[in-house]
């Protein structure tokens, strides 16, 4: 390992990495873009007005409260830091390695070479040390040394110390609890975010009963292909520990035989001499195998196997794929504490961790942690007011905590069902009464005020669960058979009812057979909800029902009058856009983009939603705008921006002039990247419109995933806490622990429910619209107000919420077709699938569900 000097900094610290996840720094904002506009002569550049804008003040509207943060203050000494380049030969991709390496490297030489002195390490290429040390370059052998146990386990920005304990997930894996710490800059200084956490780990025990748990089978009969590759897919890259010898040895799982231990046969010498595996461990080391038809994994690079019921999978490893529903739920509720139990829990392990009186952090770098969470005034803004119909004996309403009913009211804009049925997939038949289910179905959509003819197009029908595709075809056709003989020319099937077979997993291949084939828009219902007949459920399904068939539900009165700024004053179009990836370790799977954008305005209420396939991990959306070449040569101009402006321009009637584009799913490290790219695809879409077509854009980053949380500052005080003991809707938050002179704010737009509630993060990275606080913070709160599926205020921007559901609907069209053929093919190695990947387009959706709000 090597070290050099790399210059000195008055009250420098070591910038903490970043993630989706926790966030670090902000970045340095002189990330160019490479992609070219078509004419750039005369399309106007965006890369030099790509600067993070300044804080515009700071918000006033709304009533004042005080809440506490799980941020606590650092004070940081006069101290000169000195930055030193290191480099470790050879390379080491693992950060808590490095560590190693360099915890080793200070406990050898720290008397000998280092003065003595302590260095703080990001885990990469760069250490930080309090004063300079006695050489500007040195090569050091640091020997690692193994070791049985430690004081705690680290996985991303988390560490789960032994005594916190866990929960079993069932299936062979374990939760761990632990706590998240990072430190950020902030308006009140530097402040260490400290949040309890919790992952899932593989169980600790021999690999033959993971598999056993992980399949939920016993092993008496060998594997299926299927289940091969299903078990090859989760222990590939697991650490195993061998015990069947004297020394104890480790390996790495590199793959899964083909074929079972008892077939699997090698060379036992130079003779030539064919033995099994099953065989040699007999004859070698006197064990007998309990299941000699399973497979053996191959570990190290070599083709070296090992028996699974030899192997114990070395503790301490994150489980990094999906979770299944029932792990799911047993990982929530083991995180799952109220607001006055998370933060006691926060603050003994700030105690507990004695943060001040560690070395490193005290003395050396003269780093002084406040010990107390910090105090914050925050503002509850005012909940939005609602308008129905006009006919309804109550035309508007005014939410309450977040939440608010329809009865009495009727859907501002009802639409109507004239040609339906349904289709039951349920064996359940002498549980669900289907034809009671749909009338009282319609019963509760033409009290809303839609017209929902009572009679079926075709008849209701029962069908196999295992015939799904052919059924959903035959369906069509026998619709468009009876639509013929009425001479309906150009009419089409408007909905189709779908009760869900009785086992899960259907759902994707009737909604991608019905939206990528047939263009049937369909409402899917679960054969227990089916049978309930609950007024509460029935009026959902009628919201989701409504915007289905272009319908709107209810729009915010200020819009409806048009006196609400920023959106009324001028043609305005929001757009949401999301990206989602493939889970880990399915690289060779696409990831998805979304993006959907408001058609009608003043009301911001219907999204026309797009969807387009992308290379694996890709976060910058590609298919934003596009160009190809013309059969006649030429260029055709294209994109999800372009067509989305078209159809926001037919529905309206004049293109917009003012653009609200709501990004998700951005981490910090990628803030400018993506800005650039995507901002240059919005002005390159719009001048492909018209050269002189340049609407002000402004461009807001949605973060979920992040570890700030806020407790009112008095947890039995009911004027500043819902009934789950958490904040109030509409609490926003724009001071001290904000960043320290960008545009961002924390909002907690949605009532609390089990939990501790966690605001939205909204960053502004552009704004030509020149917003004031209040006037974003307003709209961004007054928007989680109209999302269509519920009556009750949502956490996050609906735009953004839709895209991700377009997102996710879409990778149901890439598991259920040809995309997917390619992810477990059995025998190929995986780096060459991925390697040879083409990303092919999507399925197209069918233009009459892409007209709809189809996701919801």
């Amino acid at each position: 390992m090597s070290a050099r000097r790399g210059g000195e900094g008055r009250g420098q610290q070591p910038k903490p990495s970043s993630g989706r996840g926790g966030r670090g720094s902000t970045l340095d904002p002189s990330v160019s873009s490479s992609s070219k506009p078509t004419q750039p002569d005369q399309l106007p550049p965006v890369s030099s007005k790509c600067m993070r804008p300044p804080r515009p003040g700071f918000g006033t509207a709304g009533r004042k409260v005080i809440v506490r943060a799980n941020h606590f203050l650092v004070q940081l000494a006069e101290t000169v830091l000195t930055q030193y380049h290191v480099s470790i030969t050879p390379e080491v991709t693992s950060k808590k390695v490095c560590r190693e390496i360099m915890g080793q490297l200070i406990k050898t030489y720290g008397a000998s070479h280092l003065s003595k002195r302590m260095l703080a390490y990001d885990g990469r290429k760069i250490a930080y040390s309090a004063a300079p040390l006695p050489f500007t370059s040195m090569d050091f052998v640091v020997k690692l040394i193994d070791k049985d146990g430690s004081s705690y386990k680290a996985a991303k920005r988390s560490f789960f110390p032994p005594q916190l304990g866990g929960r079993n997930l069932g299936d062979g894996l374990v939760c761990w609890k632990g706590f998240y710490q990072s430190l950020r800059p902030t308006q009140m200084g530097l402040s260490l975010n400290v949040d309890m956490s919790a992952e899932a780990f593989y169980e600790p025990i021999l690999v033959s009963d993971f598999v056993a748990k992980y399949l939920r089978r016993d092993l008496t009969m060998p594997l299926s292909s299927q289940d091969r590759i299903k078990v090859k897919r989760t222990l590939t890259g697991l650490r195993v520990e061998l015990n069947h010898t004297e020394r104890v040895k480790h390996y790495k799982i590199s793959g899964v035989s083909t074929v079972p231990a008892q077939q699997l046969m090698f060379s036992l010498d130079d003779t030539g001499t064919k033995i099994s595996v099953v065989q040699y461990f007999r004859q070698k080391y006197n064990i007998v195998l309990k299941f000699p038809h399973l497979p053996a994994i191959q570990a190290g690079t070599k083709a070296t196997y090992f028996p699974m019921e030899v192997c114990k999978i070395v503790d301490g490893q994150r489980y990094s794929q999906k979770l299944n529903e029932k792990q799911v739920i047993a990982l929530l509720k083991a995180t799952c504490l109220r607001p006055q139990q998370r933060e006691q829990s926060i603050i003994e392990m700030v105690n507990s961790n004695n943060y001040n009186g560690d070395m490193l952090v005290n003395k050396e770098f003269g780093i002084q942690v406040w010990p107390e969470l910090s105090s914050i005034e925050a503002r509850v803004l005012p909940a939005p007011v609602l308008k129905y119909h006009e006919t309804g004996r109550e035309s508007r309403v005014e939410p309450r905590v977040g939440v608010w009913n329809m009865i009495n009211k009727k859907m501002i804009n009802a639409g109507k069902v004239e040609f339906w049925t349904c289709i039951n997939f349920s064996r359940s038949s002498n549980i669900v009464d289907v034809d009671r289910f749909c009338n009282e179905l319609i019963d509760m959509c033409n009290s809303k005020g839609m017209e929902f003819n009572r009679r079926p197009l075709v008849p209701i029908r029962f069908a196999n669960s295992r015939e799904i595709e052919k059924a959903l075809f035959d369906l069509h056709n026998d619709s468009a058979t009876r639509l013929a003989s009425l001479k309906l020319t150009g009419k089409q099937l408007q909905l189709l009812i779908v009760v869900l077979p009785d086992v899960r997993g259907s759902y994707g291949q009737i909604k991608r057979v019905c939206e990528t084939e047939l263009g049937i828009v369909s409402q899917c219902c679960q054969p227990s909800n089916a049978s309930s007949y609950s007024k509460i459920y029935l009026e959902n399904v009628a919201l989701k029902v409504n915007v289905k068939v272009g319908g709107q539900n209810t729009v915010l009165e200020q819009a409806f009058e048009k006196r609400m700024p920023f959106l009324t004053d001028s043609p305005t179009i929001i757009f949401g856009a999301d990206v989602t990836h493939p889970e880990p370790g399915e690289d060779s799977s696409p990831s998805i983009a979304a993006v959907v954008a408001s058609v009608d305005w003043p009301g911001a209420t219907k999204y026309r939603g797009l969807v387009s396939a992308q290379s694996p991990r890709e976060e910058i959306i590609q298919d934003l705008y596009k160009t190809t070449e013309g059969p006649n040569g030429g260029i055709v101009h294209g994109g999800m921006i372009r067509e989305l402006l078209i159809a926001f321009r037919d529905s309206v009637g004049n293109l917009p002039q003012r653009i609200i584009f709501y990004r998700d799913g951005v981490g910090e490290e990628q803030f400018y990247q993506v800005l650039l790219h995507e901002m240059n695809a919005i002005r390159r879409a719009c001048f492909s419109m018209d050269k002189h077509y340049l609407p002000t854009v402004t461009f807001v980053v949605v973060q979920k995933r992040h570890h700030t949380r806020f407790f009112p500052a008095n947890h039995g005080d009911r004027n500043t806490t819902d009934k789950s003991g958490n904040i109030l809707p509409g609490t926003v938050i724009d001071t001290k622990i904000c960043h320290p002179s960008g545009f961002d704010f924390f909002l907690c737009s949605h009532a609390g429910t089990q939990g501790t509630s966690r605001p939205t993060h909204y960053h502004v990275l552009f704004d030509e619209n020149k917003f004031n606080a209040d006037g974003l913070q307003l709209l961004t709160n007054s928007l989680c107000y109209t999302y269509a599926r519920c009556t009750r205020s949502v956490s996050i921007v609906p735009p953004v919420y839709y895209a991700h559901l377009a997102a996710f609907r879409a990778r149901y069209y890439v598991e259920g077709g040809e995309l997917s053929n390619s992810r477990s093919a059995p025998g190929r190695d995986m780096a060459t699938r991925e390697k040879n990947l083409e990303v092919r387009s999507l399925p197209a959706i069918k233009d009459n569900v892409k007209d709809v709000m189809f996701y919801c």
